[in-house]
């Protein structure tokens, strides 16, 4: 009996060695003090006629970066403003020549209607890819590796098949959505994968069809019963309410999915948001905003943030000190030099 109790010991004592380690996602920030950001970047933004929108993006950015912790240490956003602001102005002056254009010349509107559908993948990739590597967790930068090809059918061809199927593939062309932007992105040198299966894209998207339709069924019921709107308004107000909710649902049940099928070498992520808590924080941040006149805005923000921060878990197996270790070792043997041809974002 001795002799089994000392083995369990010692089994017990290997599977905690080899056991992962949960690393809570934390954010640190304060209502106040955003507030004191976002009111700043307002005003300056308004009297500049919108060219300090660039630095407030990146003051912004910073702030719930610099705030957002894993393992003791916070993420960093290191983009420039006068990179972010160079692409807004590309981006404003090309609107401006298309609108134009469109205007005066319909047939050449058309075509560069045309022109734009296949320019999209390209900045939907351009854009990815300054987001991430102005993205960096323990002075390691995050990278997308976007291909033209793959955008393309995420951004065009599958929304299409979704549209001519009359919704019925909406879950698969959600599911090629996801798998793209997660499976394109990597830490260092290393890609996450994603892992989801199409089954759990249409289990979630059945459940939100359930429920708008028990809550469109319910609402006019209650309405159409209580005889204070037309039939028209109950249906309206009913319809209103049930998509408010779906919304949320899908949300919260996309984003658990989301994390839960993601992975980055061995080591993995959980997710535990729920509808209660979820639906909790939003009323309660509609309702301040609402009293406050707006002004509750970036309390509301930090609230939300603190929120889901608190529901996502790292996991790590193995040693995620040593990940990073050779992680830092592969990108500087890597030494690949990103030009500042197309560091911008739109």
């Amino acid at each position: 009996m001795a002799q089994l109790e000392s083995d369990l010991k010692s089994n017990d004592e290997t599977t905690q060695t080899e056991s992962k380690r949960v690393l809570p996602f934390e954010f640190r920030g304060d209502g106040t003090e955003y507030f004191k950001i976002w009111i700043v970047n307002i005003f300056l933004t308004l009297i500049t006629l919108g060219i300090y929108s660039a630095w407030a993006t990146v003051r912004n950015n910073r702030y719930f970066y610099g705030n957002t912790f894993v393992d003791g240490t916070s993420f960093s956003y290191l983009a420039k403003p006068l990179q972010i602001l160079k692409g807004r102005i590309i981006a404003v002056v090309v609107f401006t020549l298309f609108v134009g254009l469109a205007g005066a010349f319909p047939v050449a509107g058309a075509i560069l209607y045309l022109v734009l559908g296949f320019a999209a993948p390209y900045i939907y990739n351009q854009s990815l890819a300054f987001k991430m590597r102005n993205t960096s967790y323990k002075n390691i930068q995050f990278r997308f590796n976007g291909d033209y090809g793959e955008a393309f059918g995420v951004l065009v061809i599958w929304p299409f098949l979704g549209l001519i199927s009359l919704g019925l593939l909406y879950p698969f062309v959600l599911l090629k959505m996801h798998q793209y932007r997660m499976n394109q992105t990597a830490y260092g040198t290393t890609q996450f994968v994603f892992s989801a299966q199409v089954k759990s894209y249409y289990k979630i998207f059945g459940i939100g069809v359930g429920i708008l339709l028990g809550l469109l069924a319910f609402g006019m019921g209650v309405l159409n019963g209580l005889g204070l709107i037309s039939p028209n308004g109950a249906a309206v107000l009913a319809g209103f309410v049930a998509y408010i909710f779906v919304a949320t649902y899908f949300t919260v049940a996309f984003t658990n999915l989301v994390f839960i099928s993601t992975s980055l070498k061995e080591h993995g992520f959980n997710a535990t948001l729920t509808l209660k808590g979820y639906v909790k924080v939003v009323l309660i941040n509609m309702l301040l905003i609402v009293i406050t006149l707006g002004l509750y805005v970036p309390a509301a923000k930090v609230r939300i943030m603190k929120y889901i921060t608190s529901c996502i878990e790292l996991h790590e197996r193995g040693s995620l000190d040593d990940f990073i270790a050779a992680e830092k070792e592969s990108v500087s043997a890597l030494g690949e030099q990103l030009g500042d041809v197309f560091d911008f974002s739109v």
